[in-house]
């Protein structure tokens, strides 16, 4: 078990350098400001990638800490009958390129994460919000992947192996979370800690 900590602790150690904490730092602040000129942020991945685009959109949307207004964020993911009806009429790789159509404008912001670096959808979406003028924000595994040219701000890891690359976004998009909500809220008051019963 201590040796099984230690390698994970290694791994995230590996994974936040200073030139990956800058990045997040800098990301962080373009979100905020997104956000302040009224801008919305759409959030997409395949599998847990999926369920971490529900996690940071419920950030925002709800809170991190502060009690505070909502923030404009939606995970692209969540709708049954649009994925559903779309990927079996046409084709599953343009389920979220399709949406990103429908609801990006220029100015907004679309959050990609694929551990592979390889999700067609994911790659698709990426395209069609470069052709709408979404600033795009990308997190991935293995150096990017096939997300390396399409992305304006990457989160991009070494690392290959997939529950370890959900681990290193976690931490990160919640340091996001946290920052993005300390920069538009600070005057907000602290939500009283969560106590386990």
């Amino acid at each position: 078990m201590d040796y099984w900590v230690q390698e994970r602790l290694q791994c995230l150690q590996q994974a936040f350098d200073q030139k990956y904490c800058q990045e997040v730092e800098k990301i962080s602040n373009i979100v905020a400001g997104r956000f302040q000129k009224g801008h919305t942020l759409l959030i997409c991945g395949n599998g847990g990638s999926a369920a971490d685009a529900q996690h940071i959109a419920a950030e925002f949307v709800g809170r991190f800490h502060l009690e505070r207004p909502g923030l404009p964020a939606m995970a692209l993911g969540t709708n049954p009958a649009t994925l559903t009806a779309w990927s079996n009429d046409h084709e599953f790789e343009t389920i979220f390129s399709r949406q990103v159509e429908c609801f990006g404008k220029a100015g907004d912001m679309l959050w990609v994460l694929s551990t592979s670096g390889k999700s067609r959808n994911v790659i698709e979406a990426l395209k069609v919000a470069k052709e709408k003028g979404l600033i795009t924000i990308g997190m991935a595994g293995n150096n990017g992947g096939m997300m390396n040219n399409l992305v304006d701000y990457p989160l991009f890891v070494s690392e290959k192996n997939t529950p370890y690359i959900q681990e290193i976004h976690l931490i990160t998009y919640h340091r996001i979370c946290e920052q993005v909500e300390n920069q538009l809220f600070a005057h907000h008051r602290l939500e009283k800690p969560l106590t386990v019963s």
